[in-house]
């Protein structure tokens, strides 16, 4: 059974609702998910030890939040490269954070990325429920 880490940095608590139900899409393919407010990511050893990775965050002025940045920085120097890897996010406005995680990870990181950053303003809005759970089915069944 593979195991994934999922790390989500939230600001109004959505971005940690699609992270669940991510989490709940990657158990129904039968994988074993560890999820983590980005808070709780303190050192490279916090990271290592996953089959695949997950992160995401909020946009906030078209960003990502600054915790998923200083995230990122640590999880670079985790060596991830050749694993699996996702990114999503939730927005108001707009929804860079995603697509920049996504970004990092593949270029950065020199990860094996899965399909593109899944993009949901809510978890409960057209049908992001179904949508959540698909995108943590699609990288489940990637590895």
């Amino acid at each position: 059974m593979p195991k994934i880490l999922i790390v989500y940095a939230s600001r109004t608590g959505e971005t940690q609702k699609i992270a669940e139900l991510i989490a709940e899409g990657l158990r129904f393919a039968m994988a074993d998910v560890v999820l983590k407010d980005v808070n709780d990511m303190k050192t490279e050893a916090d990271i290592a030890g996953y089959d695949g990775y997950i992160f995401g965050s909020s946009t906030y002025h078209g960003e990502m939040v600054n915790r998923m940045k200083s995230f990122l920085f640590l999880a670079e120097k985790a060596g991830l490269q050749g694993k699996k890897g996702g990114a999503f996010g939730s927005y108001g406005w707009s929804g860079e954070a995603a697509d920049r995680i996504f970004q990092t990870m593949k270029n950065v990181f020199g990860m094996d990325m899965v399909g593109g950053p899944l993009m949901l303003k809510a978890a409960s809005m057209g049908g992001g429920i179904k949508m959540a759970h698909d995108y943590g089915k699609e990288v489940a069944a990637d590895l």
